[in-house]
């Protein structure tokens, strides 16, 4: 059978993020002295991406600036964030028509997030027959891997650290498959989101309780029915006890709903957004921002990979192997020989 074809989706906020952090110190800035060091490291991270998975198209989505509809249902929502450095915030603001003049699709859904542009995208590549890789440094998206999508997350250290975590490649990180992974968020929450979980519920407890039930609703049809020592059995007296406290349901209800990506907003079918990109039209696109890239953009243009002499001329760091470490939990990452790409 001949391989399908592979998109690559990046969630553009979370890589500038990256970027903006890894680079501050260079305080890179175009001639206009704008601010340029985010956009430059994102467009590194395609780059680099797109040379190591050699995707036949390419998609890019960022958050909506303007509007919210998590925020709209439940207003405190990531309202604990500080607000944005202004350096930070004009490169975000800017980095969609630079993309898009690099002539890479590019997708801002109105009222919704990159992390919905990624479900959606990848379940267009599905229906399409495509496969699907999606690039980002939020866990969130391991709740969309299936036999067709796998998650490049990258963590502290770069693109060197990234693990590409395929369904059983998340099972040995999180205890947990896939379509249990929004469950197990809910349980857990998440701080940065400032969705608060379920009180004594970290990640090894609601691996195991999502172990021995499946699912959340199950857990709540087991307590309904009087079968509460099977709860406690699988997670101990006091997390069942927490399961029970008033309120407890509606905090995991509220999560999972806002949890829930969306599956079905507009994005560009892969056969739209196939590479090549044109070289000349990205250098002239990246040149009116300060950022003088060519030969790193060699995946993307459909050119040979560079030598080493034109790679020492392009900012952009070699194509090293990745680097997969022990975490401090002691489980190891995947590696490329322990999980395929799918």
């Amino acid at each position: 059978m001949p391989e399908l074809p592979l998109l690559l989706v990046l969630d553009g906020n979370s890589l500038l993020h990256r970027a903006y952090h890894a680079g501050a110190g260079d305080g890179w800035v175009d001639q206009a002295g704008r601010p340029i060091w985010a956009l430059r490291g994102l467009v590194g991270y395609i780059a680099r991406a797109a040379a190591y998975l050699r995707p036949d198209a390419l998609i890019v989505g960022f958050d909506c600036p303007h509007d919210s509809a998590r925020r709209a249902d439940y207003p405190a929502y990531k309202a604990h964030r500080p607000d944005k450095a202004a350096d930070l915030a004009e490169q975000i603001l800017g980095a969609p028509d630079l993309l898009r003049a690099a002539g890479i699709h590019t997708v801002v859904p109105p009222a919704y997030e990159a992390d919905d542009v990624l479900a959606s995208s990848a379940a267009t590549a599905t229906a399409a027959g495509w496969r699907s890789v999606l690039m980002t440094s939020d866990r969130d998206a391991f709740a969309l891997i299936n036999e067709t999508t796998s998650v490049l997350r990258v963590r502290n250290g770069g693109f060197d650290e990234a693990v590409l975590v395929d369904r059983t490649g998340l099972t040995e990180l999180c205890g947990v498959e896939s379509w249990q992974y929004r469950d197990y968020a809910a349980l857990r929450g998440d701080p940065s989101d400032n969705l608060h979980g379920v009180r004594g519920f970290g990640e090894a407890t609601a691996a195991r309780l999502l172990a021995a039930f499946g699912s959340i609703d199950t857990v709540w049809a087991a307590l309904d029915s009087g079968q509460e020592h099977l709860v406690r059995e699988a997670v101990g007296e006091k997390a069942t006890a927490q399961l029970g406290a008033d309120g407890v349901r509606s905090i995991v209800e509220r999560n999972q709903r806002l949890m829930r990506m969306r599956t079905d907003l507009p994005v560009p079918d892969p056969g739209s957004a196939r590479l090549p990109l044109n070289l000349a039209t990205m250098r002239v696109a990246l040149r009116a921002r300060g950022i003088n890239l060519g030969p790193s953009l060699w995946a993307l243009t459909g050119s040979l990979p560079p030598q080493r002499e034109e790679r020492d001329e392009d900012p952009i760091p070699d194509l090293r192997p990745w680097v997969f470490r022990r975490g401090l939990n002691g489980r190891r990452d995947p590696t490329p020989g322990q999980l395929s790409l799918f």
